[in-house]
């Protein structure tokens, strides 16, 4: 993939990952679409960078994603590349607050980090196909590989985008659209905060996902991620010892 002269939606792009690959794209030479739901965020960002176009949608609500898509292809045709990087997580203790649990924040966290973006693709599919030059950028998680016991909805939800881009990279093959998963470590961002160790940066992701985007390697596992590919593959059972408290 080219690294400039393109037009990127990028959701969740106002702060950790998403900020990161945003300034990345944007510093390259590329029209870079942020979606996001907090307002303040968002015009804080489009400030710092006036070329960045910012939408306000909650990627838990439906109606609000079938409005995006709207606006997106009313707005900005020439768009080539969707980044589905927004997630929540929790962390639950099922045996002791099962109530909790089974609240609707489940169907939210869903919604957000496997619906959305399987709905996203499909509706915006179209417009990206028009393209000679596409792709949609998936970010799943090491924890999509290997779960912990802490977070049961998020690391299911992550590998369910882990199968997702695999199984949509094979259908896509015959089109211009072109399928990557970025599979992160644990990232310094707000949602770790107070959680895991040797956390990298998300420049550091961005940097290392660029260099993949150039040389289209569709699967880009970062930083120790590589290693716990190689040691489920090898050793499971350790594997699934080391992520299982998170």
């Amino acid at each position: 993939m080219k690294l400039a002269g393109h037009t990127i939606l990028i959701t969740g792009g106002a702060s950790g990952i998403g900020l990161a690959l945003t300034e990345a794209f944007a510093q390259r030479g590329n029209r870079v679409i942020v979606v996001g739901r907090d307002e303040r965020k968002l015009n804080q960002l489009t400030e710092r960078l006036p070329d960045t176009a910012a939408i306000v949608c909650d990627l838990g609500v439906e109606q609000q994603v079938d409005e995006l898509v709207a606006r997106l292809a009313a707005d900005f045709p020439e768009l080539n590349v969707l980044i589905n990087n927004a997630g929540i997580q929790h962390i639950d203790d099922w045996t002791t607050d099962s109530a909790a649990c089974l609240s609707p924040r489940i169907a939210r966290e869903i919604a957000v980090n496997l619906t959305t973006p399987a709905q996203l693709t499909a509706k915006l599919l179209p417009l990206l196909s028009r393209h000679e030059e596409a792709a949609v950028v998936n970010v799943s998680s090491g924890l999509g590989l290997v779960p912990k016991q802490s977070a049961p909805i998020y690391c299911a939800t992550k590998a369910a985008i882990h199968s997702f881009s695999i199984a949509l990279r094979y259908q896509l093959e015959p089109t211009s659209v072109r399928v990557f998963e970025i599979i992160p470590p644990v990232v310094d961002t707000e949602m770790t905060r107070g959680r895991g160790r040797g956390k990298i940066t998300p420049e550091a992701l961005a940097a290392s996902f660029m260099r993949s985007w150039q040389r289209n390697r569709y699967e880009v596992p970062i930083g120790k991620v590589k290693l716990l590919k190689a040691l489920n593959r090898l050793v499971p059972a350790l594997a699934a010892n080391i992520l299982r408290k998170g």
